[in-house]
């Protein structure tokens, strides 16, 4: 949406928080903290190994940003430094849900309708 448009209130509300929460890692992350309580940086980077360390640690400072992850640094050697969900990044865990739901439902219309507008395209050509 061109910046010189207003936006609709609703329309932004689900952009700016699909934002914060969506995106490639930002679901897996959050999914993969929740489910161990609290993780070191290593064991989390070991949970998900098709993602860069690079990557990784920009997900998590974003996420840290946002106030859904917490990051505990304990300055000690060997450095240790640990991570669990905030009581806000707990409670999207009802938007991820609902949007599991709705993928769910409409997974294989979806699937469909990209197989029939591809065979389409490769028609047209």
């Amino acid at each position: 949406m061109p910046e010189s448009e207003p936006c609709n209130v609703d329309a932004c509300a689900v952009r700016d928080t699909l934002l914060i929460i969506g995106g490639k890692w930002k679901s897996i992350i959050m999914h993969t903290v929740h489910n161990q309580g609290t993780i070191r940086f290593n064991q989390l980077k070991k949970s998900l190994p098709d993602i860069s360390q690079k990557m990784l640690t920009q997900q998590l400072r974003e996420l840290e940003r946002d106030g859904l992850i917490k990051r505990v640094d304990y300055e000690e050697m060997p450095p240790r430094v640990e991570y669990s969900l905030t009581a806000l990044g707990i409670s999207a865990g009802s938007v991820y849900k609902t949007i599991n739901i709705w993928q769910k439902e409409h997974l294989e219309t979806i699937n469909n309708n990209r197989k029939n507008y591809d065979d389409w395209m490769t028609d047209q050509v």
